[in-house]
């Protein structure tokens, strides 16, 4: 099989796939060393058993223009299928500033038909695909010219088995009446904010074991600081300061660059001159960020009853969840969890549709005493009080 090179046979093989109901999508790419990710190879495949109906596409190539793909994720009449395509995704909005539409993800809809959380796309071919695939490949360099054999055929099982993968997912939430289940994640998927982070907000992502004013201030300079010139300067956030050496900066305040130089902190990325300088900025200029009265800086401790109905809690989602066929990161997270040991009944999604049902609504009367967990030689059971 011939990889496509040339706008021209990329032009021939999009025209044909569009007049499919479905394509299956895969991408390899590198970002060992870039904060944005450099796209090295596309798979794209169509429902059809013909030898001609999936290919690799090498956007590497001078002579091809990637415009009649991105014409074909555009195309409304044909889904576009991924496993786990949430960084497929952003190289093709960064690309282009749009998102496929309409999407399907094999993972999230896996999530709702039993096949538990974050499902590997290797332990759907086995499963669903009754296929076996040679994973040796998976971290090779996409970027080096020519592939080799392997790599073709690892690349290409990325979309051939998936066809099937998502025909059996599909038919399984259409019998089963779960479609609406997941449109919700799909939702977060088609959402360019997904995609997109606000160096001003970048701090959220860093966790803190400390909430105080002044420490959060720091962070959330160096923060932005460290996101705005990741994204200029494409650079991965590490290679800038870790999160680690963010918090550790954060405690210690330093006031001059030299008190920097003479940190204990390993990052060599803290004698580069813009880096250190920077930062000491970040330091200074927190001192004018306002307080917001909305943000609780101070954490409030679990009281020891909130504890143990956090671990029953914990037991009632998983005892569900295995009920219901439906991964339990679907239903719940544990932030979830603990508003719920903490709060009467907070605005959480686990409280709200299809999650109230299935576990929403115990996990309430678990709290309140209206129920309980007990255990006999038949297994685990919910007993009304």
């Amino acid at each position: 099989m011939s990889i496509i090179d040339t706008t021209q046979d990329l032009e021939a093989f999009c025209l044909r796939a569009s007049n499919y109901p479905y394509v299956t999508i895969d991408t390899e790419f590198m970002r060992d060393k870039t904060y944005y990710a450099k796209l090295c190879l596309i798979q794209l495949a169509y429902p059809d058993q013909g030898k001609d109906s999936f290919t690799l596409i090498d956007p590497l190539a001078e002579k091809i223009s990637l415009q009649p793909f991105f014409e074909l994720l555009a195309k409304e009449s044909v889904v576009k299928v991924f496993h786990s395509g949430r960084q497929d995704l952003e190289i093709f909005f960064n690309k282009t500033g749009e998102l496929p539409k309409p999407l399907f993800d094999t993972q999230i809809a896996a999530m709702v038909c039993g096949f538990g959380d974050q499902v590997a796309y290797e332990t759907l071919v086995n499963q669903i695909a009754e296929k076996r695939i040679d994973k040796s490949s998976r971290f090779t360099d996409w970027s080096k010219r020519p592939l080799t054999d392997k790599q073709v055929n690892y690349a290409l099982s990325d979309v051939t088995f998936l066809r099937t993968i998502y025909e059996k997912l599909s038919e399984e939430l259409n019998n089963s009446k779960r479609l609406t289940w997941v449109k919700e994640e799909f939702d977060i998927l088609k959402n360019p904010d997904t995609y997109s982070t606000d160096p001003d907000q970048s701090w959220k992502k860093i966790k803190l074991r400390r909430k105080d004013s002044d420490f959060v201030k720091i962070v959330k300079s160096i923060s932005s600081f460290r996101e705005n010139q990741a994204q200029k300067r494409d650079l991965p956030r590490g290679h800038i300061l870790k999160d680690e050496e963010l918090i550790q900066i954060a405690s210690q305040r330093p006031k001059k660059i030299e008190d920097l130089y003479n940190s204990r902190l390993p990052s060599k990325a803290l004698k580069t001159g813009w880096i250190a300088r920077g930062i000491i900025e970040c330091i200074e200029s927190s001192k004018l960020l306002p307080d917001e009265p909305h943000e609780n800086y101070q954490y409030i401790p679990l009281s020891a009853s909130q504890i143990a109905l956090i671990e029953l809690l914990k037991v009632l989602l998983k005892f569900n969840a295995s009920y219901h066929n439906v991964a339990t990161k679907l239903i719940a997270s544990s932030k979830d969890i603990e508003m719920i040991a903490r709060h009467e009944k907070p605005k959480i999604r686990a409280l709200e549709g299809w999650r109230f049902e299935i576990f929403g609504e115990d996990a309430l009367k678990l709290k309140n005493g209206e129920i309980s967990l007990t255990f006999n030689e038949d297994g685990l059971h919910l007993v009304t009080v």
